[in-house]
């Protein structure tokens, strides 16, 4: 099983391989190139985290018109 840490540069192709090796056989490339982009993204976002630079959720509900609790987070 994966973990989502950043992955360092000389692991991305061993991550890569992993990523795929998990799909159903009957994937498509367009299976793979989601599973990538969705990993890319999170990767991203846990640097942007790390740094001190992300979006605090505050200003995510505002930008989004979002009150401060939904349903989802009762």
């Amino acid at each position: 099983m994966l973990t989502f840490m950043s992955t360092p540069a000389q692991n991305i192709k061993l991550t890569a391989h992993q990523l795929i090796d998990q799909l159903p056989e009957n994937s498509t490339w367009d299976d793979v190139l989601y599973r990538l982009a969705v990993r890319r993204s999170i990767e991203i976002g846990l640097r942007e985290s790390e740094a001190g630079t992300g979006v605090d959720t505050q200003t995510v509900r505002t930008q989004f018109g979002l009150s401060k609790s939904t349903p989802q987070n009762k």
